[in-house]
């Protein structure tokens, strides 16, 4: 029973010990009107599949596809549902217009994008950052709106 107090002990010591990660320590400045160079892709899909189905497409298939890939870019890949509406919006982020390109390329026509297009009706794609015109051009299918940045705070 010692041992065990003393091996408790110990460990609450040795964590409380541990400095503490403030707020002020990890935020990094804000910038006032300078583009990040990101580029952020918005996809606008219904379903007529249930909820269920879509939601197991998205945790066990789609997600992990691109949480696989290798020095993808990817910033930020999210699923958001509206369940009453069998609507739902990707949101992809990507570190610049290069790895949105590199991993469009790779993507556009593979299994996982046949699979998606086989279950979403795509109702608007909307790409936000720069992106050359020959990627453009490839994209033109999905009829997406682009827009650049012009300001704000990042």
């Amino acid at each position: 029973m010692k041992n065990l107090t003393f091996v408790i002990s110990f460990f609450l010591l040795f964590a409380c010990n541990q400095q503490s990660t403030t707020a002020e320590q990890i935020e990094t400045p804000k910038k006032l009107n300078q583009n990040n160079e990101q580029v952020t892709v918005m996809v606008d899909v219904s379903y007529s599949l249930s909820a269920e189905e879509i939601k197991t497409f998205i945790t066990d298939e789609h997600a992990p596809f691109f949480f696989e890939l290798e020095d993808s870019g990817i910033v930020r890949f999210e699923w958001f549902m509206n369940e009453e509406q069998s609507t739902a919006t990707l949101i992809e982020v990507f570190e610049n217009a290069n790895a949105f390109q590199e991993l469009g390329g790779k993507v556009l026509g593979s299994p996982i994008n046949i699979r998606f297009n086989e279950l979403f009706k795509r109702e608007g794609v909307t790409v936000l950052g720069e992106v050359s015109d020959e990627f453009k051009g490839k994209l033109q299918p999905m009829n997406p709106a682009f827009k650049t940045y012009i300001g704000g705070i990042n």
